[in-house]
């Protein structure tokens, strides 16, 4: 299936100055399989190592950081030539042997030429556990989420889809002929979401029930790391904080709550079972930041925050919401709706590379997310129906002068200006394409 990421590391290969990567990105979103693609497309051979399912590989790291010797006994142990700028090398599981990962300087320095690449479900994990030596500076990073809608569509066959929003322009109302395959294909989304075995799945099957085995199977395995990789005593808390996700999001103001996780427990009980779930890259955090000055980062309040999950179709199975609910937008699914709708357009900025924050001003003004994009703020409202009010966007577009926000909807596209603001008014199916109408203004 195509992702995206394939450009990002077609770019890496062809570096200049290309150091090591190292590929993060939580358990089951398709790195191994992204990975075994670029190599067959890019390489005459291609050369890989688990470290987690075959131990006898970080043995051939304990004795010394020679990497002439360590290349020699790969190849011995995999009975294959490894050739510098023909050869693709893999080291998978990487934070399993924490000497591969000090490694990683040597092979910067000593062996440029070598096409290396690492990856780990749980490196960020790993790191802060093992106080693993991390080779700062002497490696090139990507991170890979599970598929976006984009790439959803895609592989449901409506490439032509994608190729017709590209360059849509704001002044052309979408049609339905559009319109109605895209909003199906989204309801679809959130059903499925973005692990590539779902997405795979509903593609060869398009059952229900065979993808929410595979998404309940996903959610055991997550569950499952957690005892074999947390600290025991930490087990308990971070199975009562990722039980807590769902409800706290559909919640009216959906700030965390340390004190909703479980009755009696405050924030210092629980922190470090939440850093945890963000470190293995199943939530995803976003910081409150009242005073909107860039850097937005050194302005964020990062105790007060809100917590999405990683894939939109975990969530909605996480949270029991049935495939009949979302596709007849039953009564029954107000409560998750607007939930839903955000954490969908979280995890699409991200996968175009946005770092959203939130910004809040008193009990009831709140933009969803706020962003940098070329020094500038973005706002970005975001409604799950077609109702595009909104005072604090407003609000905060006239107190900070703002040039150009977003809002999402199921609204059809449109632009408007109010005073010094551009506001693009772009439907929930084309949240991966924002940056066209960000960087093409013309006002």
């Amino acid at each position: 299936m195509y992702r995206e990421i394939l450009k990002d590391l077609e770019q890496w290969k062809d570096k200049g100055r290309r150091k090591p990567l190292i590929l993060t990105g939580v358990r089951q979103c398709g790195k191994t399989y992204i990975i075994e693609e670029f190599a067959k497309n890019y390489f005459e051979n291609y050369v890989y190592l688990n470290f987690e399912t075959k131990e006898t590989f970080s043995a051939i790291f304990d004795y010394d950081f020679d990497v002439k010797r360590i290349i020699t006994e790969i190849e011995r142990e995999c009975k294959v030539k490894i050739i510098p700028g023909k050869t693709l090398v893999f080291f998978d599981e990487i934070q399993e042997c924490p000497r591969a990962i000090t490694a990683l300087k040597y092979f910067c320095e000593n062996m440029k030429e070598l096409h290396l690449i690492c990856a780990g479900s749980l490196l960020g994990v790993a790191i802060k556990r093992e106080m693993i030596s991390f080779p700062v500076g002497k490696v090139n990073r990507l991170q890979l989420y599970p598929m976006s809608f984009k790439e959803f569509v895609i592989a449901n066959g409506r490439n032509d889809l994608i190729e017709t929003f590209e360059k849509w322009p704001t002044d052309r109302p979408i049609p339905d002929l559009y319109d109605v395959p895209m909003k199906k294909l989204l309801k679809e989304y959130y059903i499925v979401g973005g692990m590539p075995e779902a997405v795979k799945t509903w593609i060869e099957t398009h059952d229900i029930k065979e993808v929410e085995e595979v998404q309940n199977e996903i959610l055991n395995d997550y569950a499952d790391d957690f005892s074999k990789h947390a600290p025991a005593s930490e087990v308990p808390k971070i199975r009562w904080i990722w039980d807590s996700i769902p409800v706290q999001l559909a919640k009216e103001n959906n700030k965390f709550v340390f004190s909703h996780v479980k009755e009696g427990k405050r924030s210092a009980e629980l922190e470090d079972a939440l850093q945890w779930l963000s470190d293995a890259g199943l939530i995803i955090k976003t910081e409150l930041v009242e005073k909107p000055e860039l850097p937005l980062s050194g302005f964020a309040d990062k105790t007060y925050f809100k917590v999405y999950m990683s894939d939109i179709g975990l969530l909605r199975t996480k949270s029991r919401v049935s495939a009949d609910t979302i596709c007849e937008e039953s009564a029954l699914y107000i409560r998750y709706k607007g939930a839903f709708a955000e954490n969908y357009v979280l995890n699409e900025l991200k996968a175009i590379g946005k770092e959203p924050n939130f910004w809040r001003s008193g009990n009831s003004a709140e933009i969803d997310f706020i962003y940098e994009d070329n020094s500038e703020i973005i706002p970005v409202e975001v409604k799950s129906a077609d109702n595009t009010q909104a005072k604090s966007y407003k609000l905060f577009c006239k107190r900070y002068e703002i040039k150009k926000g977003l809002k999402l909807s199921a609204k059809n596209i449109a632009e408007s200006v109010c005073e010094k603001t551009v506001t693009y008014n772009i439907p929930l199916t084309l949240a991966w394409n924002i940056d066209y109408y960000i960087n093409n203004s013309v006002n």
